[in-house]
């Protein structure tokens, strides 16, 4: 009798030390689970408060964008079918156009005594000149410099002299930028904008213009922006407001 019931005794023992055993186990699992669970649930939170804070964090900037953002928001514009506004169109022309033109040196050689059979006139009975000049800024000459030795005359054009600072090729952002710094004058042709009111905010025109010029390339050379110009002055000398307005799509 007490050997079978110390045998009891060893099982009873035995069994709950098993049963302790798994219990314990059991509680390690459910712990784990929660701690990863609730770990889980933390990161979440934090991630959204991350990103709510980020979303709306304060602009300590003004409402006016900067020269920097216009540059860059201009080279990443795609202007196919923009239309423009004229009166930005005029602000670009006013800043491009010029004064003078030299056109045909060979013309200076004309008496202008109204010959009938004069090769200098043209077929509307003007007379083929070799340079004009206007009261304000009315053509955007197609070359860079010219010269006529005959007569001493000489001119450097401004785009080419103040865009192309830097070598014969400019950027979509460089030229924009230096379109936007060039001095305007009140050209002839478009509405009338003094010159204090030409200020350029919005960089939409000078980009569209650099695209119509660049024909889709990302740098516009010299040369090009001279063959460019006598293309849409329909094989003239300079270009005029007439020609660049519907450049522009402006009718």
């Amino acid at each position: 009798l007490d050997d079978t019931s110390g045998q009891h005794h060893g099982n009873n023992t035995h069994n709950a030390v098993d049963n302790h055993n798994s219990s314990y186990h059991r509680a390690q699992v459910i712990t784990m689970k929660v701690i990863v669970m609730f770990s889980c649930q933390i990161a979440v939170v934090l991630f959204a408060l991350f990103e709510g804070t980020w979303a709306f964090a304060p602009s300590f900037g003004t409402s006016r964008p900067s020269a920097t953002k216009l540059f860059a928001d201009a080279t990443t514009t795609d202007t196919t079918g923009v239309s423009v506004d004229p009166k930005e169109a005029v602000k670009l022309f006013g800043r491009l156009a010029e004064k003078y033109i030299m056109l045909d040196a060979s013309a200076g050689l004309c008496c202008y005594s109204g010959c009938s059979d004069c090769e200098y006139r043209e077929p509307g009975g003007g007379y083929r000149m070799a340079d004009q000049s206007a009261s304000r800024p009315k053509w955007i000459p197609n070359y860079d410099h010219r010269s006529f030795p005959s007569s001493g005359k000489e001119h450097t054009t401004k785009w080419s002299s103040e865009l192309f600072t830097e070598g014969p090729a400019v950027s979509k952002e460089a030229f924009v930028e230096r379109l936007m710094n060039l001095s305007f004058a009140p050209p002839l042709g478009g509405p009338y904008m003094s010159a204090s009111s030409a200020g350029i905010e919005d960089t939409t025109a000078a980009a569209a213009l650099f695209d119509i010029l660049a024909g889709g390339k990302e740098k516009l050379t010299k040369h090009r922006f001279g063959l460019e110009i006598k293309a849409l002055a329909g094989g003239e000398e300079g270009l005029t407001w007439p020609n660049f307005s519907a450049a522009l799509g402006i009718s």
